[in-house]
């Protein structure tokens, strides 16, 4: 058998090299297709579709400042039309007031006082008082009684100006006074005698004492 020749030898070698040389150049390729995949850089995260609300400082409102009553004080004037006098006094919130001619028609009323002045205050015959504070130094308002109304104003009273009452029985009868003391001086009263109204005898505004019927009797200056 004879052996193979140089030439078969040599071209065993050449396939053999090309086959090599094939197989690492597939595998280079695969190598950098692999190097440049890792190399290149990572896809940027996606924004969420529903961000978080940014968060707003809370703001905490400043206290509302409290609101005081009324100074107490009394005040005393008269009707626009000058047939009746009115007077206010005011302690803690309350208010007590007095309408009067001075002849047979009164009326004593009540009510609070809110913290802005206004006031409305009522009598047991159904007067009806509306009236409001002008800064401390007066009352501007009206008094309905028996269907009419009466505008007036009541200026800011120092004692011995202001309301006073006195109630006595006086020879077996039940008295009953109130006076309105302007702080011009000028007076105006009823005294009821049992429930009948007549015009009242001067105070002393000084004491308070007053005479009714033969008997002295000390009016004291009226709050709620």
């Amino acid at each position: 058998m004879k052996r193979p020749g140089p030439l078969l030898t040599l071209l065993a070698g050449l396939v053999l090299g090309l086959f090599m040389l094939t197989l690492n150049a597939t595998s280079g390729t695969k190598t950098a297709s692999s190097s440049y995949s890792d190399a290149s850089p990572s896809a940027s995260p996606k924004k969420s579709a529903n961000p978080s609300p940014t968060r707003k400082p809370t703001v905490t409102p400043s206290p509302t400042p409290s609101k005081s009553p009324v100074a107490n004080a009394s005040y005393a004037g008269r009707t626009d039309d000058d047939t009746a006098s009115v007077a206010v006094s005011i302690r803690d919130g309350k208010a007590v007031a007095y309408f009067c001619d001075g002849r047979y028609k009164e009326a004593w009323l009540r009510g609070p006082v809110e913290d802005d002045g206004t006031m409305k205050l009522t009598a047991p015959n159904g007067a009806v008082l509306d009236g409001k504070l002008q800064q401390g130094k007066k009352i501007l308002g009206t008094v309905k009684d028996e269907g009419r109304k009466y505008a007036f104003t009541a200026d800011k009273a120092v004692k011995p100006s202001g309301l006073w009452r006195a109630t006595a029985k006086v020879r077996g009868a039940k008295i009953d006074g109130g006076w309105i003391v302007l702080p011009n001086g000028r007076q105006t009263g009823i005294v009821t005698r049992d429930g009948k109204a007549a015009a009242a005898p001067r105070i002393d505004p000084e004491t308070g004492t007053v005479t009714v019927d033969g008997q002295q009797l000390t009016a004291q200056p009226v709050t709620p």
